[in-house]
């Protein structure tokens, strides 16, 4: 049963922070994106993109981090009226995120590739064994934030 915790109250989309831990198992990827899309609501313009995304660093997480033998990963949605954002913290790896570059023929490695085209930003940090990917995508006419 995965751990939900609704962070700076609220009842509807956008009222705070939904932060939802789970097991680090692939069928769990399937669980956050449901997770992400009932927080969003199918009517965000944003959705399709945000799940997507959201689906890709499940993935990395369960794939390649610690928390697919055995540990958990939490994902974050934070809604605004003008941003997504969404972060995936994970049980921690060897070394950082790659957006490495595939080959045509590859069946993977696109991920954080697809996280840098779609999203308006994205990072990661590494602090106490744990890797945390993000990335926020702003709905349409919505103003830069500074230093954007």
């Amino acid at each position: 049963m995965p751990d939900v915790q609704r962070v700076n109250g609220g009842d509807g989309p956008g009222a705070g922070d939904l932060a939802v831990r789970l097991p680090g198992a692939p069928r769990q990827v399937s669980r956050a994106r449901a997770i992400v899309a009932e927080a969003l609501g199918r009517g965000h313009p944003l959705h399709d993109d945000v799940v997507l995304l959201t689906s890709e660093l499940a993935t990395n997480a369960v794939l390649h981090t610690r928390s697919g033998s055995g540990g958990s990963f939490t994902v974050t949605v934070t809604s605004t009226q003008s941003v997504v954002r969404v972060s995936v913290r994970d049980s921690g790896s060897d070394g950082p995120p790659c957006v490495c570059r595939t080959g045509a023929r590859s069946t993977s490695g696109r991920g954080l590739p697809l996280v840098e085209t779609l999203s308006h930003r994205w990072g990661f940090t590494r602090e106490n064994g744990s890797t945390t990917v993000w990335f926020e995508l702003r709905q349409a006419g919505a103003p830069a934030r500074p230093g954007d």
